[in-house]
């Protein structure tokens, strides 16, 4: 017999595009990286879609995980020829990170990414009455991941030492990008959320900076609030790839979501190792596993 106590998800809505939900929305909060590019190359298909909708008189939130300022994020984009036009404003993890330091001037910390991406800190310094003291993992209050040093050759087995040592003085492990995996080109590469998750099965505090954390989405409101007044959350449609992140974090927030299954999913969902056509039976078997679906789905983000 059916367990009829046990809630099921939702259906969830396939459409060809955009156009078939955009009538219901005022607002679109919109995953960058796996919707918008791939870190390679812009999808116009995807930023044509967030031009009409900005023309039809919406308002569109990047809401990004990335682990930089928002001002970086806005150079990177330009570099990809993303039209301006097709978003109002940005929101970033690496600004919820910012703040997450500010609130901690004057204590120890220890840094762990690329060796060459300090902008966050730069940033974070120039709001605050000292400078950042960076230590030793074994000697910091808490440290800030931007992601791995190496993203395209480790894995978080890599790091198992070092977050140990920070485990053994509780330090907090601020994760500047929670994602677990993001798209490099045609593969997947381990983000900061890999290395929280590590930390956090040790025993380990953990916070974290972005999605599907509540902070970005109240940035990002607050953003579209300024342009628009008050919003209604009913008229809020968040677009995203990872079900994980993206979906559960805008759903969490009361908002319709839009979920873009040839992200970093398309493996899991997609036919002939995610170059085929988008499988509905493995589409249910994977959300029905979460215990949750997306308001709608699309295998690509487009008009």
């Amino acid at each position: 017999m059916p367990l009829t106590n046990v809630p099921q998800p939702s259906p969830s809505r396939f459409v060809r595009g955009l156009r078939d939900l955009a009538g219901g929305y005022d607002v679109i909060l919109c995953d960058v990286w796996g919707v918008v590019h791939n870190g390679v190359m812009q999808y116009e298909q995807a930023t044509d879609a967030l031009r009409r909708f900005r023309e039809a008189g919406g308002s569109v939130v990047l809401i990004t995980n990335a682990p930089r300022p928002r001002a970086r994020v806005a150079d990177f984009l330009d570099h990809l020829k993303v039209p301006r036009d097709a978003y109002d404003g940005i929101v970033t993890s690496g600004d919820v990170t910012i703040s997450l330091i500010r609130e901690r001037e004057g204590q120890p910390l220890a840094y762990i990414g690329p060796q060459e991406d300090t902008a966050l800190f730069c940033e974070a310094e120039s709001a605050m009455d000292q400078k950042l003291r960076f230590v030793d993992l074994a000697e910091a209050a808490y440290a800030v991941c931007i992601g791995l040093e190496r993203a395209e050759s480790e894995t978080p087995a890599d790091y198992e030492a070092r977050l140990r040592l920070l485990r053994e003085h509780q330090a907090e492990f601020i994760c500047a990008n929670p994602d677990i995996v993001v798209e490099m080109g045609d593969r997947l590469v381990y983000c900061a959320g890999a290395l929280a998750e590590s930390y956090e099965a040790m025993g380990g505090r953990v916070i974290q900076a972005g999605k599907p954390h509540a902070e970005i989405y109240a940035r990002a409101l607050a953003l579209a609030s300024a342009k628009r007044g008050e919003i209604d959350r009913k008229r809020v449609l968040a677009i995203g790839d990872s079900a994980h992140t993206d979906i559960k974090g805008g759903q969490a927030q009361g908002f319709a979501t839009l979920f873009v299954t040839s992200g970093i999913h398309r493996a899991e969902l997609h036919a002939e190792g995610g170059n085929g056509r988008l499988n509905a039976a493995a589409f249910h078997q994977f959300f029905d596993t979460l215990g949750f679906a997306p308001t709608a789905v699309a295998a690509e983000l487009l008009w």
